[in-house]
């Protein structure tokens, strides 16, 4: 073997999955050291997804609290979004100042070179509609923010699908008017998305270019996940691979080519109990999920009640290096309570995992400002 060959195989780190894991739990701020400020704790995560199912708590709010704990308020989160330091984007809050990541992208779209099908389909269909398209920009420069509904619908050809957007022509004009930086989510009235133009939305940062741009995401990406794979399916609101950013790496058992952000590799775990959000990005990535930490897992709140295994929002648990569990809970707000039907252990937990783990409910319901109820 040439030595060039010898001096690349040399470099690439070679990782047990308990490695793996430990990185993982580290760069997602889950070990003992927990953070305090929650600018700096979003900054360090890039994201927090927005889903306002609120069987326990939205997943954004159940993020912060897992990691701030005590130290998280539910008011410096929505200060934060409706002063606009933070931004949502494809559904994620994202930090006001990362904007400037997206514009020249947005200026792009739907993307540089040749197109493929589906990107001249959407172009072809917004231009189909531009009437529509327009009339939009002028009602939010004139009212804005406006709901969805409040804005005209006058679209000439409806949004074909095989999936649940299927004739859903407004919404998915909005969208597509997000990925040009036109329109942006403007905050929520009640549970309803307000829309304005991107203009007033995004801060007027310098623009950075698009190959820069896309970089930096990568290795903030890495950062905040501590090792992910160099290519991956396709993810809504945000990718879970990392192209080659970071060292490459190989997990035991594991097949694909992995990239691992250097920085964790010099320091073990200190751990600790934690109850994570179904969307928690240490689980969104399903796939990394079953192959690093093991873990059978799926959010069930789509399927009929006597199909689930865990529950309708279950969150998984975390121990240590390791997904431990499912907690099914529901918070009674009506009634005052959080109410835990379940702690599905996935093998009987030892001591110490059932008294820190129920050290962690007992945080939650605090949190919460609920009596817990457990169960029997």
């Amino acid at each position: 073997m040439p030595a060039s060959t010898l001096a690349l195989v040399s470099e690439v780190h070679e990782l047990s999955r308990a490695d793996a894991r430990r990185i993982a739990v580290r760069a997602q701020l889950l070990d003992v050291h927990r953070s305090t400020d929650l600018l700096d704790l979003v900054r360090h995560l890039t994201v927090l997804q927005v889903e306002p199912t609120a069987a326990i708590a939205p997943s954004a709010e159940v993020v912060g609290w897992s990691r701030l704990g005590s130290a998280f308020v539910r008011a410096d989160l929505e200060a934060a979004v409706a002063t606009g330091t933070l931004v949502e984007l494809r559904s994620m809050l994202r930090p006001a100042e990362d904007i400037a990541l997206f514009r020249a992208e947005m200026a792009a779209w739907p993307g540089q070179g040749e197109l493929n099908d589906w990107q001249q389909g959407q172009l072809d269909w917004l231009a189909a509609n531009d009437d529509c398209r327009r009339d939009i920009l002028e009602k939010l420069y004139d009212e804005g923010p406006l709901r969805s509904r409040e804005l005209p619908d006058t679209t000439l050809l409806p949004w074909e699908s095989s999936g649940w957007n299927n004739d859903r022509s407004r919404r998915m004009l909005l969208e597509l008017m997000v990925k040009r930086g036109e329109v942006a989510s403007a905050g929520y009235e009640g549970r309803e998305r307000l829309w304005d133009l991107a203009e007033r939305v995004y801060p007027d940062d310098p623009v950075v270019p698009l190959d820069e741009a896309l970089h930096i995401r990568r290795a903030r990406r890495l950062r905040a996940l501590g090792i992910a794979r160099m290519r991956a399916a396709e993810a809504p609101g945000e990718p879970n691979d990392v192209g080659d950013v970071g060292e490459p790496a190989v997990v035991e058992g594991v097949r694909g080519a992995w990239r691992v952000d250097p920085s964790y590799l010099v320091a073990g775990l200190e751990g600790r109990a934690a109850l994570l959000s179904p969307l928690d990005r240490l689980v969104f990535d399903r796939k990394r999920m079953a192959e690093i930490f093991e873990f059978d897992y799926q959010l069930e709140m789509y399927k009929p009640a006597a199909k689930r295994r865990w529950g309708y929002w279950a969150l998984p648990v975390l121990y240590d290096d390791r997904l431990v569990g499912k907690l099914d809970a529901t918070a009674d707000r009506d009634a005052g309570i959080l109410r835990v039907d379940a702690i599905h252990e996935d093998e009987p937990f030892d001591d110490a995992t059932s008294v820190a783990v129920h050290r962690e409910i007992e945080g939650l319901a605090r949190w919460l400002d609920l009596e817990l109820v457990l169960p029997g």
